[in-house]
This record gives structure tokens, C-alpha cells and sequence, in this order.
């Protein structure tokens, strides 16, 4: 039984995607690489393929940060600060659970992404839930990205 990890989505196996690594012992997160090249307009918002999802356990999230050389030497920002990736995504009948990143480039100048650059980190965190509730209980996901709630 798998608990947690990266797998390519299936649409992008032939494009030669890396799976998330961390690159040091006592690194929290996995570094994320852009799936395919992209320009960071100024003042806009660009959303970045990785060609990866995510499978964990229910009771877990896969946060998503930038990376910090990324925001203080380009002036990027994650359009919602920091990315949710609920376990329920994995697999979603909309998109398979493809992960984006959300950039936001407060800059002046342009700026270019290259395919398999390193652009954000993901961490894996365990997450509580409140006595009473019904989340739970609910209906399964009936899409992808933004679909949290919706009937």
C-alpha cells in the first residue's frame, strides 16, 4: 500500500517529467520542477505545470511553498501564498490531480521559468479536525482545481 509520494501524471509521461525530491537530509520539502518552459508577466497571474500529483493519507495535506531565492531575487509570489493539496485531489476525474503553481510576478520585467527548473517545495503535514465534524460524511470530489465544497 503506497502512503505517500509523487507520481507523473499520466498525460505527461512521455515529457520526461523528474518526481519531487528533497535534496538534503534535514530538508522538510520536496523540490518542485516546472514541467514545461513559462513567462511570469509582470502583474500577472501564471499557472505553471509540474506534470505531478500527490498521494498521501487522509488525515494529510500537501502544502506547497515557493521557493525562497525564487521571491527574493525575482519578486514571485504564490498567487494564494501558500498551495493546498488535499489527499482527495490525487486522482480527481477532472485533471488526475495535476499539480500547478500559482505565480504571481510583482516585478517589473518579465520572467522566464525553463522546463525542469526547481520553482517551489512541497512539505507533507498530518492535519487535525474539529470534534464535531462532518466533512467527512459528505460526497467524494466531483473535480479538480478549485472544486473543494462544490456539489
Amino acid at each position: 500500500m503506497k502512503t505517500r509520494g509523487f507520481e507523473c501524471v499520466s498525460t505527461w509521461r512521455d515529457k520526461k517529467i523528474h518526481l519531487p525530491q528533497r535534496k538534503t537530509a534535514a530538508s522538510a520539502g520536496y523540490d518542485i520542477e516546472a514541467g514545461e518552459d513559462a513567462l511570469l508577466t509582470p502583474g500577472e497571474l501564471t499557472m505553471v505545470p509540474t506534470g505531478v500529483k500527490a498521494f498521501m493519507q487522509p488525515d494529510e495535506v500537501l502544502m506547497i511553498h515557493i521557493r525562497s531565492s525564487m521571491a527574493v531575487k525575482h519578486q514571485l509570489v504564490l498567487m494564494n501564498s501558500v498551495g493546498v493539496v488535499d489527499s482527495d485531489y490525487y486522482n480527481n476525474e477532472d485533471n488526475e490531480g495535476h499539480i500547478f503553481i500559482a505565480f504571481w510576478n510583482r516585478g517589473t520585467e518579465p520572467f522566464a521559468i525553463k522546463k525542469g527548473e526547481r520553482i517551489a517545495q512541497g512539505i507533507f503535514q498530518k492535519y487535525l479536525t474539529a470534534d464535531e465534524d462532518v466533512a467527512g460524511k459528505g460526497a467524494a470530489r466531483q473535480g479538480g482545481f478549485g472544486s473543494t465544497g462544490k456539489a
